[in-house]
């Protein structure tokens, strides 16, 4: 890419698009630019480039695609469609950042990073945690020895989200499991690097056979093992997660999938989490400043992942949920 500046298009005019554009108003000018916004309806891509100094605002998807002014896609809009927009989206040569979940399935995930390979595009599924400054230094602490061999992992993420219209109903790609259980998950992945060996999950389905809530256990090879809760019928007071060694110990005690502190065995590790130009929908959306900083990077390198989240963890998360859907019994029209 020739030029500095990452152009941006976005699809979706909704609250997450929202925080991600609000949260790029705090990198550095002239690294990041929003060019174009694609909505189903045209007056509300008008109303979002308004407020983001977006240049075109498009009723169309697609539209985006063929605007030759933009460099990467962010992919905003409700997870059913991820799988269609990625793949529209390289296609038309265009680098893709996807929010999570990437798609509905392992099968419909390996078919976009298997033709973002094709393309030779850039391609990372917007899991924005990894990308924060304390999971980089979580990952360099586990990989130092620090904590000795490390056997267990912990996480839980509770909020009443259960009557939401996109987690309750099947029709939207509902449950949880996707919605926030994958951050559990991508924890998990993250510090142990392989697949576990056995899967277990037990929870609760909704009337449409969505689930509203879960428990999951993974067992790695050498007897590790993470224990992972996540619920949208209730809300802990700190959704937290902890990784224990055999040495000592990590501790995120709350809101560990954007977290702001840890608890290192050397002390307390803080990041930053700014206030972007307009108002946040979701806590610390800040922090998506990160993914997008990442994506622009590699790019910028000729890399075509990012290594913070890999292609080869975005499959290992939905493998992992592909299993856990299968274990609880909730299937979808595409499986």
């Amino acid at each position: 890419m020739a030029t500095k500046c990452l152009r941006w298009g976005i699809c979706g005019a909704g609250k997450i698009s929202n925080d991600f554009c609000s949260a790029m108003t705090t990198l550095p000018s002239g690294e990041h630019e929003i060019v174009a916004v694609a909505a189903r309806k045209q007056e509300s891509a008008q109303e979002f480039a308004d407020k983001f100094g977006g240049k075109v605002a498009y009723n169309s998807y697609e539209a985006v695609s063929k605007d030759p002014n933009v460099d990467i896609v962010y992919i905003g809009t409700i997870h059913i469609s991820h799988m269609e927009l990625s793949m529209m989206m390289l296609n038309a040569g265009k680098h893709v950042l996807c929010e999570k979940p990437m798609g509905l399935n392992l099968k419909q995930v390996q078919s976009v990073l298997k033709l973002a390979k094709e393309k030779k595009l850039f391609f990372m599924e917007a899991t924005w945690s990894r990308c924060f400054p304390i999971y980089e230094k979580i990952k360099a602490e586990v990989a130092s020895g620090n904590l000795g061999d490390v056997e267990l992992v912990t996480a839980k993420f509770s909020i009443p989200i259960k009557d939401v219209p996109r987690v309750k109903e099947k029709a939207l790609g509902g449950g949880c499991l996707l919605d926030i259980g994958i951050y559990p998950v991508q924890l998990a992945c993250m510090v142990y690097d392989e697949m576990p060996e056995k899967i277990t999950a037990d929870g609760v389905l909704n009337e449409e056979g969505v689930d509203e809530g879960g428990c999951v256990i993974l067992k790695y090879k050498g007897g590790k093992m993470a224990n992972l809760t996540y619920s949208g019928r209730t809300c802990f007071t700190q959704c937290s997660a902890s990784i224990h060694g055999t040495k000592a110990s990590i501790e995120i005690p709350d809101r560990f999938w954007c977290p702001e502190k840890a608890m290192f065995p050397s002390g307390e590790v803080t990041n930053e989490v700014p206030e972007g130009r307009h108002p946040y929908n979701f806590n610390n959306s800040g922090g998506m400043r990160y993914e997008a900083d990442h994506a622009r990077k590699a790019i910028m390198e000729g890399k075509l992942e990012c290594a913070a989240m890999t292609h080869r963890h975005s499959e290992m998360v939905m493998s992992i949920s592909d299993e856990v859907r299968k274990q609880l019994g909730v299937v979808y029209d595409v499986d």
